[in-house]
Order: C-alpha cells, then sequence, then structure tokens
C-alpha cells in the first residue's frame, strides 16, 4: 500500500519565506544624471568614460584604488547603471565627456 505523500519540513519552520520579487524593474539608465554626483564623482565619472581603470584613476587623483573603486560603485547606484559601459554612456549622453577630448 502506497503511502501519501506529505509536505516536506523545512530545515528552519521559524523562518519567513523570502519575498517575492519586486514587480518594479530596474530603474532606468541615468534615472538621475550626473547633476546629483559630487565634484568628485564627475572628476571620476570623466576619468572612467576616457577607459581609466580603478588604479589608473586612483593615481591620477591621488586617491586608494579602494576609494577609487569606492565612488564608481556609487555612481553606478546613484545613475542605475549596471556597469561601466552604461557610465561612459551616461557621461557622452549628458554632455560632461565629448568625443575626442582628452
Amino acid at each position: 500500500m502506497a503511502r501519501a505523500a506529505r509536505p516536506r519540513a523545512t530545515a528552519f519552520p521559524h523562518r519567513r519565506p523570502p519575498p517575492a520579487p519586486s514587480r518594479n524593474p530596474a530603474p532606468p539608465v541615468a534615472a538621475a544624471g550626473p547633476e546629483c554626483l559630487s565634484n568628485r564623482e564627475r572628476e571620476v565619472l570623466t576619468l572612467v568614460a576616457r577607459g581609466l581603470n580603478n588604479t589608473e584613476i586612483a593615481e591620477a587623483l591621488g586617491l586608494s584604488p579602494l576609494t577609487a573603486k569606492t565612488h564608481v560603485s556609487r555612481m553606478m547606484g546613484k545613475l542605475g547603471a549596471r556597469d561601466r559601459a552604461q557610465l561612459v554612456i551616461v557621461s557622452y549622453e549628458s554632455g560632461l565627456v565629448a568625443p575626442g577630448s582628452r
């Protein structure tokens, strides 16, 4: 005779299940423009747009590489960018950097 399947017990019955995924999509790139950035973040954004990595940005601005990385991460959050390429797009579209400028 077959047994009836019973629901499996969870390992942590006192914990709540994780929340359902948000129905709100991620904010579009540049939900806020570079005007929401600090002066230092704008400097870093300009260097990101010119193709510098975190170590090169740190050397150019007299920062530690970790501080440069932190600036990049915070800018990505403020601007809704998911990667450095989107930061470059924002900097060109906003006019912060012009093509051919060094």
